[in-house]
This record gives structure tokens, C-alpha cells and sequence, in this order.
């Protein structure tokens, strides 16, 4: 965050969280945990700037409470194209078993060793690790993987982390020889609708923060209607 950016945030439009902790901290311990880490580390001092909570503001957000179309309609032209782009090669959205993809996971992962800057040695030689999360009791906390696959193969995925009115790409990668294919504006867009039907608590579609991205990056969200917002969390 730049002093720029300071000087914007009291332009930025607001809006108050209720990540539902009360919904699930007796009914499912897991998710009760990983949601409130979550609202400690987002409450927790900026590093750089320690009057203002690490995601309090410029947190990249998507309204899907809107009365007019569709994400897919709502996201730039360019946007557009490049998910019908991938439908027209053949590729697909879909929730997946993780565990299911841990070789195109794999492949995923060394296919660039420079994203938003440099990835550590382990995450690009190492093996991946299974995924141990429980199934979620509620539709109102759990943390699925969503996919783009061709010919039974992984190219593009993510994590989200569902809290309440909040759901959060906590990590997200496509295959670097893939990209130019829109695999991953097509696992966005399909993320967004998969959201709408499957979650109706979430109010908030996120993709981290909108200060902290690269220009490019901040570019790249705003295509896919990821706006900068002020955030105050309940933690419910």
C-alpha cells in the first residue's frame, strides 16, 4: 500500500462482514478454527502501515447481493471473451476432489516459478500433500476446491474459504502454458456462480487485497469486478 493508496481509502466504498462464527463454532471445530484465524490475521496490524488492520482496507471485493445480471455479464468484455475462449477449447469448471488432481496439482505448480513474485523451492520441486479437511456441516463454512479440466486433466485451481457472508480465494493457480486458453477467467467466473448456487449466506465474492497487488494484478481484478473496499469484520 502506497501513501496513494492511504490517500484513497476514505473514498473507498464500506461494507461491515459477518463471517457467522456462531453458526459453526460448536456444530464443526474445523471451520470454526480456520475462520477465526481468519479474522484475527485480517484485523491484525498492516506491517507497513500498523494504524490499519492487514485486510481492512483495499480488500478486493465482488458484490454478487445485486439485483441486475449475472457475474458473467457484470465482468469486463475482454473478461468475457477470454471464459468463452475456454469453454470454446473444451475446457470445464467444476468443484473437484483435490486429492483426485495431485499430479496435475503438481504439474500446476512447476509449470512457472514466477507469479506475484518468486515461489519458495518446496512449493515447486515437492511432492502434494493429500488434503485432510473434514466435510462441512453447514452451508455456511467449508473450504472447496474448484478446478478447470480438459480431457480429464487439471489446469487451473483454487481454494475458498467460506465464512459466513464472506467467500475468499485463499489460493489460486493456473498451468503457465495454459493461461493464454482463459483457464483461470474461467475458473473465476465459474467459482462466482457455483457461489450464488450453492452458497446462500455469501454476500461477498474476495480475491485478497487490491492494494497490495502488482499494477498488473490490480488490473486483472478489476476486469473480473474484484473492487477495493473498506471492511469491517464481525466475527459473528
Amino acid at each position: 500500500m502506497t501513501i496513494s493508496d492511504i490517500l484513497q481509502v476514505f473514498e473507498l466504498p464500506k461494507r461491515e462482514i459477518n463471517l457467522m462464527f456462531g453458526s459453526v463454532s460448536a456444530r464443526d471445530p474445523f471451520y470454526a478454527d480456520i475462520t477465526h484465524e481468519f479474522f484475527e490475521q485480517a484485523r491484525r496490524r498492516h506491517r507497513k502501515f500498523p494504524l490499519v488492520g492487514a485486510l481492512t482496507c483495499g480488500v478486493a471485493l465482488c458484490d454478487l447481493v445485486r439485483p441486475d445480471a449475472a457475474y458473467v455479464r457484470m465482468i469486463e468484455p475482454s473478461a468475457r471473451r477470454n471464459v468463452k475462449k475456454a469453454q470454446r477449447l473444451g475446457y470445464s469448471f467444476q468443484a473437484i476432489d483435490y486429492n483426485a488432481y495431485l499430479d496435475d496439482i503438481k504439474a500446476i505448480r512447476q509449470s512457472a516459478d514466477v507469479r506475484q513474485g518468486k515461489l519458495d523451492a518446496d512449493f515447486l520441486v515437492g511432492d502434494v500433500a493429500p488434503c485432510r479437511n473434514p466435510q462441512p456441516l453447514t452451508q455456511t463454512h467449508a473450504y472447496p476446491y474448484f478446478g478447470v479440466v480438459k480431457d480429464g486433466h487439471l489446469f487451473a485451481y483454487a481454494g475458498v474459504l467460506v465464512a459466513g457472508e464472506l467467500a475468499m480465494i485463499e489460493h489460486i493457480y493456473g498451468h503457465a502454458a495454459h493461461h493464454s486458453d482463459g483457464v483461470v477467467p474461467l475458473l473465476l467466473a465459474g467459482i462466482a456462480e457455483y457461489l450464488e448456487k450453492h452458497y446462500p449466506s455469501v454476500k461477498y465474492y474476495g480475491y485478497g487485497s487490491y492494494f497490495g497487488a502488482s499494477a498488473t494484478m490490480r488490473r486483472f481484478k478489476r476486469k473480473f469486478q474484484f473492487m477495493p473496499h473498506r471492511v469491517k469484520w464481525a466475527l459473528g
